[in-house]
Parts: structure tokens; sequence; C-alpha cells
């Protein structure tokens, strides 16, 4: 990853610890755990490749996970080294750096990864591929991993509400239907949006055998405004929405047209 990137991230290091906290994102943060209750072992070693400050790790070391967190910003990392101590609890390791690099593990070392963020930002192939190689690697046999990318299809839908004015441009707006590769300029930093398919070839490329897939935000995908409205007027409504999305965000109907594409694969013992 650039050092855009990480310029970005260092910089908004804290509001990336507030914003799973807001009532759109919520949703992503709970159709991920679902995913994670789902599918992960009951207990081992996990590495939260792609940590930022810790809003996952957290939740896998109170599960009782030994916990390893790796992140690209140190400022996210001085973060989540501050929440999991003002918690009382306790990470097996703190890793600042690049997830192209996985060096400093060993093969095999890890029953269950989490691959989230990385994927966002590398916009050569050659290098999601060497995310998706490593992780590989040092996943154990008949580990679990999951894998997260940004859905394109999804990002059309919320921009409807979120960035309407740049489908002013016919072009613009088809270029959502398919691979981006955005600059700063353009995208809220450097960034990679893909689609469903795409995502899941490569993946399945890199020598993953695919369990599942979701969009975590499920059938709530797109409505960020009117999700933010509901949380302050209907909370029970909001609550109930925000449960039921995350219970179907691998439905068929939902999953191809979030912001937050996520899959689930294995590693087979070979």
């Amino acid at each position: 990853m650039s050092e855009i990137v990480r310029k970005y991230y260092d910089e908004n290091a804290e509001q990336e610890w507030k914003r799973l906290q807001d009532p759109y994102s919520k949703i992503e943060f709970e159709g991920t755990m679902y995913l994670i209750n789902k599918y992960f072992p009951k207990v081992g070693a996990v590495c939260d490749i792609g940590a930022g400050p810790g809003r996952y790790s957290i939740e896998l070391i109170k599960k009782g996970y030994n916990t390893t967190l790796l992140e690209f910003s140190n400022k996210e990392l001085e973060i989540a080294k501050e929440k999991i101590q003002e918690l009382d609890l306790v990470a097996e390791a703190f890793h600042c750096r690049d997830a192209r690099d996985l060096s400093v593990f060993t093969d095999n070392q890890f029953d269950a990864l989490l691959v989230m963020g990385p994927l966002y930002h590398l916009i050569n192939k050659e290098d999601r591929r060497k995310v998706l190689e490593e992780s590989y690697r040092v996943l154990k046999p008949n580990g679990v991993a999951i894998i997260a990318y940004i859905n394109s299809w999804g990002a059309i839908k919320a921009g409807i509400s979120e960035f309407p004015e740049s489908y002013s441009n016919i072009d613009a707006l088809y270029k959502y239907l398919g691979e981006q590769s955005l600059s700063a300029d353009v995208g809220f930093t450097e960034c990679y949006f893909t689609t469903p398919p795409k995502a899941l070839e490569e993946v399945a490329d890199a020598g993953f055998d695919i369990v599942s897939y979701a969009g975590v935000e499920g059938f709530a995908a797109g409505f960020s405004n009117e999700i933010i409205k509901l949380y302050n007027e209907n909370p029970e409504a909001y609550m109930n929405i925000v449960k039921a999305s995350a219970e179907n965000c691998e439905s068929p109907q939902f999953r191809d047209a979030t912001e937050h594409l996520h899959i689930v694969v294995h590693k087979n013992r070979k």
C-alpha cells in the first residue's frame, strides 16, 4: 500500500475508531460479527490483517481467541493498543507492517484470519495476489478466513444518497458497474472497487476454497440516511433491521449489491 493510504489512515485514525459506531456502519459491523460467529473455529489463534483501531480484534479477544493485530497505520495501531489496554484485555501481538509481507509469521500459524481493509487499497492485481498468497501461507490447513472487498455494485446504489452529484456524468455512473481503481483525488484515498464475480475469482485463484460470501449491510445497503433517521426516531425498528440484515447477509437476493463484500474461505489440508 502507498504512503498516500498510510497518511490517510494516520490522519483519520480516530474517525476510523468512531466509524463502526455510527448507526449505518453498525450494520456492517454486526454482519461481520455474524460471519465470525458462524464460520470461525470456537478457539484458536486468529490474525486480524488490516486491524485498524482494533474494533474486531477487541471482539475476538473477548471471545477467547489468541488475537494478533497487523496494521499498516501506526496511528491506528496505537489506538488499538490503548483501547485493548483500557478494557483490561490482552492481545497476542501487534505488528505495524504491510499486508503484502507477512514474513513475521510462520507457515500454517493461524486457525483463522480476518483480511479486511488491505484489498480495498491495492490497485495492482499483483499486489492483491501477494496479500492473498501470504494469507494462504500463514493459515493452517482446515483454517478459515474472511476476506473483504469494496463492491462496485453496492457503491453505485449507495451513491444515490451519498454522492448523487457525480451521477451528472453518465460515463462516471456506468464506471461503478465494473472494476475501479481510484486515485486519492477521486476516492476517499487510493482505493480499489470490484464486482463479486471478479473478487470471487481472484480469491479462488490464490488457492482458497470458497465457503460462502456475504454483503454485510444486507437488505439495508444504500439506505444510510433512512437508517440514521430510523435510529433517531424508532430505535426498536432500527435494532430489528440491524439484526435481520446481519442474519440475512448471505442471502443471494441481497449480497451482490452491498458496499462491503465478505468472502468466507477455507484452506484445504494438502
